[in-house]
């Protein structure tokens, strides 16, 4: 968790000190890149298929959403959203209004571009996640979660935030 804590606040360094063995343990986490740091630790046992990792970070209506994804040769999703500093390892609306904004998102881009001809049908939500490590962060004032363990959160307002906002700067990355 500390790790965690350290990715999710860029350029704090976070320390724990062990000094009830006779060898004091300690050990740092300093991550000068903080969201693209983790997702590039995330990767780091697979090939990417971009060379830059995305990172974006605005404020919208009083709530901080930062994002950084990057595609690697897997198949599986790896997505991890985080609100206030606390996972949220069931999603909740934030891991919604991402998910959203990336299928339209590259759809567009893929018609635009002309991947995808008139014909063809959209890429489905599962065929753009495919391969996608991704940290999504946000930080609001009044968390709505859902269940005892905050593994969900549930405020309704953070779904279209994070789906213009990622949308639009992920738009410009593409």
């Amino acid at each position: 968790h500390l790790r965690h804590q350290a990715y999710l606040t860029a350029g704090v360094k976070m320390s724990f000190f062990d000094q009830r063995q006779d060898e004091p343990y300690d050990y740092s986490f300093y991550f000068d890149g903080g969201l693209s740091s983790y997702v590039r630790y995330l990767n780091s046992t697979n090939k990417p298929l971009q060379e830059e990792t995305f990172y974006m970070k605005r404020e919208v209506n009083e709530m901080l959403i930062e994002m950084s994804l990057q595609y690697v040769d897997d198949v599986r999703e790896e997505v991890y959203a985080f609100a206030n500093n606390i996972a949220n390892p069931e999603g909740g609306t934030h891991l919604a209004g991402f998910r959203t904004a990336l299928t339209r998102t590259l759809n567009t881009f893929a018609r635009a571009k002309e991947f995808l001809k008139e014909k063809d049908e959209n890429f489905s939500g599962d065929d753009v996640r495919e391969g996608c490590t991704a940290v999504i962060s946000v930080k609001i004032k009044n968390p709505q979660f859902e269940g005892q363990t905050k593994a969900k959160l549930g405020n309704p307002e953070v779904k279209p935030a994070v789906e213009t906002t990622f949308g639009e700067d992920f738009a410009v990355f593409l």
